[in-house]
């Protein structure tokens, strides 16, 4: 069963390690320059790179639905510079998830295939697509939602370690982001870790860098740009997040309820 997923970040990366342990067929796209922070655990790393491994799994930048296909023969996940998904309409997968997870629908609609899965708040099941997973950390967290939408997007990231928004790496202005750091490094609250364009962008707590965009990519005021998770050395940047694993789980659940469905 192939399976199609709109982006290519961290938690889109722990769904399709899910669905590629499962033995599902994964393919995925997403920006010619991606946005992923937590570039460790995230597929969108082999259209910059060409190639990158998240855990056990291998990923392949593609150009075609030929070179996917070719991918999908050697158990390798293909990821597609494709912003609008149109190698959906080439592929004709029997499932569609969009985990762009940018807080809107950008397009995905249920016609797009026979099972069509938005992740994240933005969607609304029974409307745009046949199921919504929740993201939102707490009791719900990758709960398969079949009529509504998922809790709507507060802007305040959830609770890690006793820190919330101070997690956050956020470019100070518009211009381009500049690393000065590693993703594993440990940091002090206020300690400088990039720039853009020469202006200072500082954590706003300590702890280790778990995210941090690389070098040179254009960024807008505010933009996310990175994160620091405050548990320092005890934080794992090398293996996909409980929140991925679990919103995975959720995505899997409701390919394989639809799957039972048809049988």
């Amino acid at each position: 069963m192939l399976v199609v997923i709109k982006g290519a970040g961290d938690l889109a990366s722990g769904i399709a390690l899910r669905l590629h342990h499962s033995k599902f067929d994964v393919v995925m796209t997403d920006l010619p320059v991606p946005l992923a922070v937590r570039r460790t655990v995230a597929f969108s790393e082999a259209v910059r790179l060409g190639s990158t491994v998240v855990e056990d799994v291998k990923a392949e930048r593609a150009a075609s639905a030929e070179e996917a296909r070719d991918c999908l023969s050697r158990g390798v996940i293909p990821v597609l510079v494709d912003p609008e998904a149109k190698i959906v309409s080439e592929l004709k997968p029997e499932i569609v998830v969009d985990a762009i997870l940018a807080k809107r629908n950008t397009g995905t609609t249920p016609d797009d295939a026979d099972l069509v899965i938005g992740v994240g708040p933005g969607f609304t099941a029974g409307k745009d697509c046949h199921a919504v997973i929740e993201t939102k950390r707490g009791h719900t967290l990758g709960r398969v939602i079949r009529d509504g939408s998922a809790i709507p997007n507060t802007g305040v990231p959830g609770n890690v370690g006793g820190e919330t928004i101070r997690r956050l790496i956020k470019a100070p202005r518009a211009g381009i982001f500049h690393p000065e750091k590693n993703i594993g490094d440990i940091v002090k609250e206020g300690e400088r870790v990039g720039n853009v364009d020469g202006e200072p962008v500082y954590a706003q707590t300590g702890g280790k860098i778990r995210g941090l965009l690389q070098d040179g990519v254009p960024v807008t005021k505010g933009l996310k740009s990175g994160d620091v998770d405050p548990r320092g050395t005890s934080a794992d940047h090398l293996t996909v997040s409980e929140k991925a694993l679990a919103i995975g789980g959720g995505v899997l659940e409701a390919i394989l309820s639809y799957a039972g469905d048809r049988l």
